[in-house]
């Protein structure tokens, strides 16, 4: 499992003091509230940051990072990722896992049938949607009467066959 949970994305310098708004990549984006240290992602490096403040909007959240106090500072940000160390992580309840862990699991049906591995979770808003790339393309709703199994520790993902076939969408 990787060390560091990527929790927002840099689009772009808010302000003239060095404030970034943060595409926030949690549910919980209260948690930006408590942040005070994180880490940046750069070309797969993880450099320590302070969080000095958090302002949080329905769809954005804008933070205040020590060492970039102005604008051109801020602008050196756009693009990378805020991160937290597993330690510092939310805990979530029985039954909820971080994309992150998911990504790469190998995927079966409930028969055995090997699907392939998954590779990217899709946010739609109703429900996740997860794309898992074998010998063909699947796209299937996060559902859980669909999830048999998701054993992230042994990285594998077993989907009930039945609702498979209701639900699952092949790319041709």
């Amino acid at each position: 499992m990787e060390k560091y949970l990527r929790v927002g994305l840099i689009l772009r310098p808010h302000g003239v003091r060095g404030g970034v708004k943060l595409l926030p990549l949690t549910e919980d984006m209260e948690r930006f509230r408590h942040l005070r240290e994180g880490y940046i992602e750069r070309d797969g490096a993880y450099a320590p940051i302070r969080v000095l403040g958090a302002s949080i909007q329905p769809d954005a959240v804008f933070l205040r990072l020590a060492g970039y106090e102005d604008r051109d500072a801020a602008e050196a940000l756009r693009n990378h990722y805020i991160c937290v160390d597993r330690a510092h992580a939310v805990k979530l309840p029985p039954g909820r896992y971080f994309v992150a862990d998911m990504i790469g699991c190998a995927v079966e049906d409930s028969n055995g049938n090997p699907l392939g591995l998954l590779t990217d979770v899709l946010e739609t808003g109703a429900n996740d949607v997860y794309v898992i790339k074998g010998e063909r393309e699947l796209m299937v709703p996060a559902l859980k009467k669909l999830l048999d199994l998701v054993d992230v520790e042994n990285k594998r993902i077993v989907l009930n066959a039945q609702v498979l076939e209701e639900v699952g969408l092949f790319a041709d």
